[in-house]
């Protein structure tokens, strides 16, 4: 009998399991794959990143001439680029399961499934067994949507996992969908040299952000050489020798066919609620996602749910290790404050990336805000002169008569680092009027962000 049984071991549920175990709990995590970490560690964030960061580095060199650096004859090493990937995805594995033995965290090999009354049965390699908890926590995740009759597979139709994986980067890669996963794997296989391909069903790129920050993201994807199909609905799809074709009508109802060598379909993701026995308890589903409440709690007594399969919860890493956090708290009777998602930061690790929290001018003005709104270009910035990375801006939204900071959207040079300030402010409260009074180090990236706070009331110094 475990005090919390977690079914999932990636960024909600490793977690939630380390915290259970610091507040002194038994704790078990049910896992079904070989190592601890998830769709995060394995197939997601880090090995992207990783690549990205390689890229960053590819392309720093390749154009070192304008700063002076000269490297004659430069040239990459895929395998190595994906051995290193591969080294940082097994170390921080590595890290999980020395956290877990450190909170004395019971690691289960199997698949885990609800059988009611605080019951859940492990499918593993050991044979099937049934385990009891006081309390269970669902983290079991979300896996790549498929366009309908679309099956993926290491060759030609890619998702997020198969992609990763490439023995050799292709000469042409089409990309369904324009969201977070679509221009992060556009910026890291453009830079390396594949002719990159866009379709977007929407009007336009990373349809979620404010709209001068996706205007600017296609300016930026334009300039490198990637193509953009807004408004494109794709109607077929056809393997064939040597690769793919896509047949898709464009924005003025024009049928159009691309053909590429490799094609990744990035149109979302499902989350894995269908085979975990939820028919053996009180809870519904919304459309695969479960309804919880503030702390994360579902309408089955004893069982808590987090992550990407949450309803009208973010799908995104850290919003599932907050959610883990509030569930163990209330589990084990501390003091927790329920998840704010209007402060939620988001991140997009394209090439320029994308920070941004709370609500865009168009969501503010829809809401019925008096909005003023500041505005910074990273080209009146030293530090991004100094890095030879002008594009993009600062913007802030704010609530006009108190200064209120409702939003804030970041695209440039290290925006996903810079956004932390934003989100430090939104929740703690601070107005604009108290961060132009905060003192931005110089030479900074981070003085746009204090210039764009006094853009608010027409005051930045360097715009």
């Amino acid at each position: 009998m475990y005090d919390v049984l977690i079914i999932g071991s990636g960024p909600g549920g490793y977690v939630a399991a380390i915290r259970a175990g610091q507040y002194g709990l038994k704790v078990g995590v049910v896992e079904k794959d070989a190592l601890l970490g998830g769709v995060c560690l394995h197939v997601g964030c880090i090995p992207t990143k990783a690549l990205l960061h390689a890229a960053d580095v590819y392309e720093t060199f390749l154009h070192g001439a304008e700063q002076g650096i000269l490297a004659d004859n430069l040239r990459f090493d895929w395998g190595r680029i994906l051995t290193r990937k591969n080294q940082i995805v097994q170390k921080h594995a590595k890290g999980i399961e020395f956290l877990f033995k450190k909170h004395k965290v019971e690691t289960i090999r199997g698949y885990g499934r609800l059988l009611g009354k605080g019951r859940v049965e492990v499918r593993g390699p050991e044979g099937t067994r049934e385990l009891g908890a006081k309390n269970i926590i669902l983290a079991t995740g979300s896996q790549a949507r498929m366009l309908p009759g679309l099956e993926p597979d290491p060759e030609k139709i890619l998702t997020n996992i198969e992609i990763l994986d490439l023995p050799q980067v292709p000469k042409s890669l089409g990309i369904i969908g324009a969201g977070a996963v679509g221009v992060e794997f556009a910026s890291i296989y453009r830079r390396f040299g594949s002719e990159v391909t866009v379709l977007e069903m929407l009007p336009r790129v990373v349809p979620v952000e404010d709209e001068e920050i996706s205007a600017e993201l296609a300016r930026q994807f334009r300039k490198q050489g990637i193509g953009i199909q807004t408004g494109a609905t794709v109607e077929k799809v056809e393997k064939r020798a040597g690769g793919v074709d896509v047949e898709y009508q464009d924005a003025g109802g024009k049928r159009q066919k691309l053909g590429v060598e490799k094609l990744l379909v990035a149109v979302g993701r499902k989350p894995n609620t269908d085979q975990i026995g939820l028919e053996n308890t009180a809870i519904r589903t919304d459309r695969g996602f479960l309804p919880v409440d503030p702390y994360m709690a579902t309408t089955e007594p004893g069982v808590y749910a987090i992550g990407d399969i949450v309803a009208a919860s973010p799908q995104l890493a850290h919003v599932a290790s907050m959610e883990g956090l509030v569930a163990v708290g209330r589990i084990a009777g501390k003091p927790v404050r329920p998840v704010n998602y209007r402060r939620i930061p988001g991140c997009t690790y394209s090439e320029p990336p994308i920070g941004s929290v709370g609500l865009t001018e168009a969501q503010a003005r829809a809401a019925g805000y008096p909005v003023k709104v500041g505005k910074f270009n990273f080209a009146a910035n030293s530090k991004a002169s100094i890095l030879g990375s002008h594009g993009g801006f600062v913007k802030v939204v704010a609530e006009e008569k108190y200064g209120e900071i409702l939003g804030a959207r970041i695209i440039g040079p290290q925006a996903t680092e810079l956004v932390a300030e934003m989100v430090a402010a939104i929740e703690s409260e601070a107005t604009v009027e108290s961060m132009m009074a905060a003192i931005h180090a110089h030479p900074t990236l981070a003085e746009a962000m204090g210039d764009a706070f006094n853009a608010v009331y027409g005051m930045a110094i360097h715009g």
